[in-house]
């Protein structure tokens, strides 16, 4: 928990940064890329924390090393005059939409489980009612 703690942490940060910083157009290419590979991280390490798999140094690795392999893809294409970050931006923009849905469908899991407990908890209760209640005919 405290490592998804530190996640919120840097997310918070880098759009605290975001917001304050201006970025010159030559470099927005790069930047894309990199925060593209680092949200990847991010929705990677919440879907991890959600199958108890979480380890902060993959986390790390992954989300420096990720970026930095990103935005040597942009500057390998801008020499070559080929695009080829749109290949990170195809892999990292799956993954992370990847990511997403293993969250989503483990959230909802969560609800319905939640959602039935409940719904069994009033069943018990209710039959437990009738039971003391016919027992209490029973006695009369």
């Amino acid at each position: 928990m405290t490592g998804i703690i530190i996640v919120i942490g840097f997310v918070i940060a880098g759009v605290l940064t975001g917001l304050n910083v201006i970025i010159p157009y030559s470099y927005s290419q790069y930047i894309a890329v990199a925060i593209l590979a680092c949200l990847d991280s991010v929705f990677g390490a919440f879907s991890a924390n959600i199958e108890k798999k979480f380890r902060m140094s993959t986390f790390l690795s992954g989300f420096f090393g990720n970026a930095i392999i990103a935005m040597f893809l942009v500057y390998i294409g801008s020499k070559l005059n080929v695009e080829i970050y749109l290949a990170a931006v195809i892999v990292f923009g799956s993954r992370l939409l990847n990511n997403f849905s293993t969250i989503r469908r483990e959230f909802i899991e969560r609800l319905d489980n939640k959602k039935n407990e409940l719904k069994n908890e009033k069943k018990n209760k209710k039959e437990e009612k009738k039971i003391t209640e016919s027992k209490v005919e029973e006695e009369s």
